[in-house]
């Protein structure tokens, strides 16, 4: 997926060192940049955070890179 190479090199960071943040192999992390597997929610969600975008750029749906407003929580 070109917008998560992109997202990762714009901080000059190496597959390895994405794939230690989200707890992954460096191999399954490629395979999510080269669209070989599917990411999943979970990973989705960690990204969009660490990258301060959302979901929707990382897929590739909109080209708003900024992020949505977050909801507050309701206690």
């Amino acid at each position: 997926m070109n917008r998560l190479r992109d997202l990762r090199e714009d901080k000059d960071m190496y597959q390895k060192d994405i794939a230690k943040i989200l707890g992954m192999s460096q191999t399954g992390y490629s395979q999510y940049e080269t669209e070989t597997n599917d990411i999943p929610t979970s990973i989705l969600k960690k990204l969009a955070l660490y990258y301060n975008t959302s979901i929707d750029y990382i897929l590739g749906l909109t080209n708003e890179k900024k992020p949505y407003p977050r909801k507050k929580d309701s206690n």
